[in-house]
């Protein structure tokens, strides 16, 4: 059996927890800046932890990162 390949734009743009939650940029953040609160914006750092409906779509996509 051949190997599964992983979709390189999900290797980009996804990381895998410990735990084997998908942590991801936090959305919201290309532009119109001007319109959201500072509040908004601090709170926007870093990344996220994406809802299981959405992880289990990028796990699809990442078949050796478990």
């Amino acid at each position: 059996m051949p190997k599964m390949k992983t979709k390189s734009g999900a290797k980009k743009r996804f990381k895998m927890t410990a735990s084997g939650k998908v942590k991801a940029g936090v959305t919201g953040k290309r532009h119109g800046m001007i319109k959201r609160t500072t509040k908004q914006i601090r709170q926007n750092r870093g990344t996220d932890v994406m809802e299981s409906a959405d992880a289990k779509i990028v796990k699809k996509y990442m078949p050796y990162n478990r």
